[in-house]
């Protein structure tokens, strides 16, 4: 009877840990993305406005390609009638040296904790964009090219560049096709709740073979809440933009860098794509403006820009599946930026053209290879006031107006 009675009381152990077990559960997930980059032009340095450049042949992380190797940890507890308790903590690294990414953060990618029921979820920490989550499935970096397809030094963020610390964030579950979500960031800036605050909202539409979104976002003081975010930002002293590059080093984001002083960030952007079998084919357009140059409690101003830096962006794009296993993608960008006015006079305005065309063989559901072509011209003046150069997304910018990039590699997911 005795050993009846322990067993009895060992099987309701069992039963009530395998029954906890299945109400909350922490996963580990990730992606290694490692290729060979050749670029027939990248800066080496800039002495008296003149650049140097040479082709280059590197082994680059993904965070140059379809996207940055990672790992995380995702987590849900059902906290019953439907609401569950869950946080993510993900963490970006550089597989090449081992070193961290996102300028040295542990989670540098995302971390946050939240709570989820049937009508939407509420989460809070280190976030992406609403407006870029939904607005990204229509473009081509949703597709094969990832991060490295991004528009022009990723300048509406639809390659996921920037991370918003501080926000609240809440998604709603799908009604008849129709999702929305908005962030709040707080500046925690004491006496002045609306310094360095973050706001951005999208939705999103999806029936059969149509996805629509929409997005809006506004940033106070950019190159901190904004721009500011990783390991290595700076205060409002520093441009966390891009940078001038020195005799030894190359610039970084010439497409924006010049505007760090800009008392505001305006993103507008609006996208679609349309399923025809196995081919899909999109459209994105973005409105980018840096509001009210010259505020020297966002960033620096070495140029006295004033006024509004304004840029319009429209992709056109299409992918195919010629099998399940091979897929090939192809996009047409084109980036225009107004004139701005600074101690040098008007810059005149810019223009930059993008055309990508790229492929990927799906050796398992986990593993694949891929190729991806790049070729960027650049005219005009740019943001750092110089005869524009041609500058791919996360890619060393030419020296010239003009740079070819390719991209062998193989993703890994886990």
């Amino acid at each position: 009877m005795k050993k009846h009675w322990r067993l009895g009381l060992i099987a309701c152990a069992l039963a009530a840990a395998t029954h906890a077990n299945a109400q909350s559960s922490v996963t580990l997930y990730g992606l290694i993305d490692e290729g060979l980059m050749y670029s027939n032009s990248s800066q080496t340095g800039t002495v008296g406005g003149a650049h140097n450049g040479k082709s280059q042949w590197a082994m680059m992380d993904g965070a140059a390609g379809i996207g940055g190797s990672r790992w995380g940890l995702q987590g849900t507890e059902d906290l019953g009638a439907g609401l569950k308790a869950i946080f993510t903590l993900e963490n970006g690294f550089n597989i090449n040296t081992g070193t961290l990414a996102q300028g040295g953060l542990e989670f540098g990618r995302q971390a946050f904790v939240g709570l989820s029921s049937p009508l939407g979820t509420v989460t809070l920490g280190r976030q992406y964009n609403p407006m870029t989550d939904f607005v990204f499935t229509t473009s081509v970096a949703n597709s094969v090219p990832g991060h490295l397809g991004a528009h022009p030094d990723d300048i509406d963020d639809l390659g996921h560049s920037q991370r918003i610390n501080n926000t609240i964030k809440f998604k709603s579950a799908t009604f008849d096709g129709f999702t929305a979500a908005g962030m709040y960031g707080l500046g925690g800036v004491a006496g002045d709740v609306t310094n360095r605050q973050f706001l951005s909202g999208a939705l999103s539409f999806a029936s059969g073979p149509l996805t629509v979104a929409a997005g809006y976002t506004s940033a106070r003081n950019p190159n901190l809440s904004y721009f500011g975010t990783g390991g290595t930002s700076g205060p409002a002293t520093s441009d966390n933009l891009g940078s001038v590059g020195s005799a030894t080093a190359a610039q970084s984001n010439p497409v924006y860098a010049g505007f760090s002083s800009a008392h505001s960030l305006s993103i507008a952007e609006g996208g679609a794509k349309y399923q025809i079998g196995p081919a899909t084919i999109g459209a994105v357009f973005s409105h980018i403006s840096f509001n009210n140059l010259g505020d020297l409690n966002s960033g620096p101003n070495p140029l006295r820009y004033r006024g509004t830096a304004i840029f319009n962006d429209a992709e056109i794009n299409g992918s195919y599946a010629i099998t399940p296993s091979i897929q090939v993608a192809a996009a047409y960008d084109y980036l225009h930026g107004g004139s701005v006015s600074g101690a040098g006079g008007s810059t005149g305005g810019v223009t930059y053209h993008q055309g990508l065309v790229s492929a990927a063989y799906l050796l398992s559901k986990r593993t694949e290879v891929y190729a991806i072509g790049i070729y960027q011209q650049a005219s005009g003046r740019d943001s750092l006031n110089q005869p524009a150069v041609a500058s791919v997304t996360n890619v060393s910018p030419s020296s010239t107006d003009r740079q070819t990039v390719v991209r062998l590699g193989i993703l890994h997911r886990f």
